[in-house]
């Protein structure tokens, strides 16, 4: 046994936790989620279950293969949207998932869409979101027309979230407030009143931008399907 695996037994009250696939993946998403995915490695990974990485191909094929269902892993955390008469309510509370789930694994947006192997749970969520659509009246195209917009918009807001110099509101008017001071008087009239009159609003938050930019999109697609119909 090495010196690490024994620290690990250690740990765990003198048992070895035995090494499973399943167990190799959990590991790897905890690690993705704390040090970033361009610092996750089969090194990386071996030294915090404990064994040398050689022992982890007996259950993963390469580090592609452990982004391929590291990424499904997340995709699984995402609500399902159920088939209705009406598309909204669900497709709205499936983007307010995703969204919260991006947030929590911020390393998974850059490469949630980008593999070539999707796993069960990936397939499972791009079905169910096109067959929530179509349950609701959009015809096929419209229905990806629709998937397309959404899924954009949330991943480009979730993109500029993540790299916001400010994460409070109090961070926020302060970052403004130093940006006001540094302005020409007069130069940037409609900055410096959209300023005044909505950041150092009480409670200010940039998120909340993301459900009124989801509405108009939402009241967007419901006048499409009006039209055709």
């Amino acid at each position: 046994m090495t010196e690490r695996s024994t620290a690990t037994s250690r740990r765990n009250g003198g048992k070895r936790q035995p090494l499973t696939r399943e167990r190799v993946l959990a590991v790897a998403a905890g690690l993705a989620d704390a040090i970033g995915i361009d610092a996750l490695s089969m090194r990386r990974l071996g030294e915090e279950l404990g064994v040398e990485a050689m022992s982890l191909y007996k259950h993963v094929a390469n580090k592609d293969a452990i982004l391929d269902s590291i990424v499904d892993i997340v995709f699984a955390e995402v609500e399902l949207p159920a088939p209705a008469p009406a598309w909204r309510v669900p497709i709205r509370a499936w983007a307010m998932s995703k969204r919260a789930v991006l947030l929590r694994h911020r390393w998974a947006l850059g490469v949630l869409e980008s593999r070539m192997n999707p796993g069960a749970a990936t397939l499972r969520q791009h079905d169910a979101v096109l067959g929530a659509f179509r349950a609701g009246g959009l015809t096929v195209a419209q229905s990806g027309h629709a998937f397309a917009c959404v899924d954009s918009y949330l991943y480009g807001f979730v993109l500029t979230e993540l790299n916001l110099p400010f994460r409070t509101s109090e961070e926020a008017q302060a970052m403004a407030a130093t940006m006001l001071q540094a302005m020409p008087a007069g130069a940037f009239p409609h900055l410096t009143k959209f300023a005044r009159e909505h950041v150092f609003r009480p409670g200010y938050s940039y998120s909340a931008e993301f459900e009124v930019g989801l509405d108009l999109i939402l009241d967007g697609l419901e006048r499409m399907q009006g039209a055709t119909r």
